[in-house]
C-alpha cells in the first residue's frame, strides 16, 4: 500500500478529516477531531502510526519485528509504527479499521451520536 492508497482508505471512513498540525511532513487523520492515524510523508520506507490495543500491539510487533514497532514520539503501549509497503495491504487495512474503531469507541456518547448521524 502506498501513501495515496493509505490516504484514500482513511478518508473513505465516516467523519474523517486530514490535517498537517505537526508540519508538512506529518499527515494526521482524525475522526470527530481525535487522531487515529499519522502518516510520515517523507519517511523512506513509508511509515504510518496507528492506535492499537496494547496486547494486539505486542503480538504484531512479535509477528512482524522488521516492519512493526512502537510508534516514535507516541505512547508505545497504544501506538504502532508500520512500514506500510512491506506489509500485506489487507493487514494494513485491518489495522487502520482497528485504530479507527478504538478511537470511535473512546468518543463521548454525544460525538458518537454525531458520527452516526453523518
Amino acid at each position: 500500500m502506498d501513501v495515496d492508497s493509505f490516504r484514500n482508505y482513511c478518508l473513505a471512513k465516516k467523519g474523517v478529516t486530514e490535517e498537517l498540525p505537526f508540519g508538512p511532513d506529518a499527515l494526521v487523520f482524525k475522526v470527530m477531531g481525535k487522531m487515529f492515524a499519522l502518516a510520515a510523508l517523507e519517511s523512506v520506507p513509508f511509515k504510518v502510526s496507528l492506535k492499537c490495543d496494547p496486547e494486539k500491539a505486542l503480538t504484531l510487533r512479535d509477528e512482524y519485528p522488521d516492519y512493526i514497532e512502537g510508534a516514535y514520539h507516541m505512547n508505545k503501549k497504544h501506538w504502532n509504527s508500520l512500514q506500510v509497503e512491506s506489509l500485506p495491504p489487507q493487514l494494513v487495512r485491518e489495522l487502520i479499521d482497528h485504530s479507527y474503531l478504538l478511537v470511535v469507541l473512546g468518543l463521548t456518547k454525544k460525538l458518537q451520536q454525531e458520527l452516526q448521524n453523518l
